[in-house]
């Protein structure tokens, strides 16, 4: 058993499919698949469960599973640390951003990070914000960015936005003239919003639970020029943070700000409190805070 043979092990088990296992590890299915085999034939234990194309852990696997979690975090860190110690100064950094805010703020400072460390290799994975914050725990991802507050106690972070949500209607809406309106007077619309594994989509439902109703929600989307055009379309109302609102067409919807209660949306650069951070990592927090600082002022 080697390290390979884990993480081999671990893709799987994260796909529940040798076959995206092994377009995720750039290998063949039959090599993965000989190399599961060899390991549960080495421990004397079935670990998957295969039936047709889609894979499951058993009891056994499941155990196996949280101790090849480990040794593969440990051993992330034993080579981070000895690359740091060899002053390489090169790596890779895995990222995960939410669609609606990764073309607002990363495209230039990404450009500029790339520039000033030329060995430093980046992956961006786009997934909604709680998506993010689950694979920066789990070790999926190194660094996200995410709506706070995060619910997990591992993770540090630093803000750089602060804003609030504001409304969305169609120019014929009855609210569409007024200079803020109170989230109440939305009851008997309907709603367009993110989906579920955006963090937005909570926070709104929750405000307006508060408020004294339940919206009634009409579709969901990743993305939020389709949810203004939808809006643009008299379809229903949206709410969206004020950096995405500049960016909405102006001529075919109504922005107006909420009052009551105002919903604030705060951004974070998210990584583990517990877990070893790679040069590249580091300097990446040390960048993005002194850039994204900057836009703040």
């Amino acid at each position: 058993m080697d390290i390979r043979h884990l993480q081999y092990f671990l893709e799987v088990a994260r796909q529940q499919s040798f076959t995206k296992a092994a377009e995720v590890l750039y290998i063949t299915q039959p090599t993965i698949s000989k190399t599961v085999k060899s390991l549960e034939e080495e421990l004397g234990v079935t670990l998957l469960d295969r039936y047709g194309k889609q894979v499951q852990l058993t009891d056994a696997g499941h155990v196996f599973f949280r101790q090849a979690l480990e040794i593969e975090k440990s051993f992330r860190s034993l080579s981070s640390e000895l690359d740091d110690l060899m002053n390489l100064k090169k790596g890779h950094l895995r990222i995960g951003l939410p669609p609606m805010v990764g073309s607002s703020f990363f495209p230039m400072i990404i450009g500029e990070f790339h520039k000033a460390y030329p060995q430093v290799s980046i992956q961006l994975f786009e997934d909604g914000a709680k998506k993010v914050e689950a694979d920066v725990i789990s070790g999926a991802l190194d660094i996200g960015v995410a709506v706070l507050p995060t619910v997990d106690e591992v993770l540090d972070h630093f803000v750089f936005v602060h804003e609030k949500l504001n409304l969305l209607v169609h120019p014929s809406h009855p609210l569409a003239g007024k200079a803020s309106v109170a989230l109440h007077e939305l009851e008997q619309d309907a709603f367009v919003l993110f989906r579920e594994d955006f963090a937005l989509h909570d926070r709104i439902i929750v405000a307006c639970q508060q408020a004294g109703f339940q919206p009634r929600v009409v579709y969901e989307s990743s993305q939020w020029d389709l949810l203004s055009a939808m809006v643009a379309a008299n379809l229903g109302v949206a709410l969206l943070p004020e950096t995405i609102c500049r960016e909405v067409d102006h001529m075919r919807v109504r922005i107006i700000p909420v009052g009551e209660p105002v919903i604030p949306w705060q951004l974070g650069m998210i990584w583990r409190k517990d877990r070893y951070l790679s040069f590249a990592a580091r300097e990446w927090i040390a960048f993005t805070q002194s850039k994204l600082g900057e836009q703040m002022k």
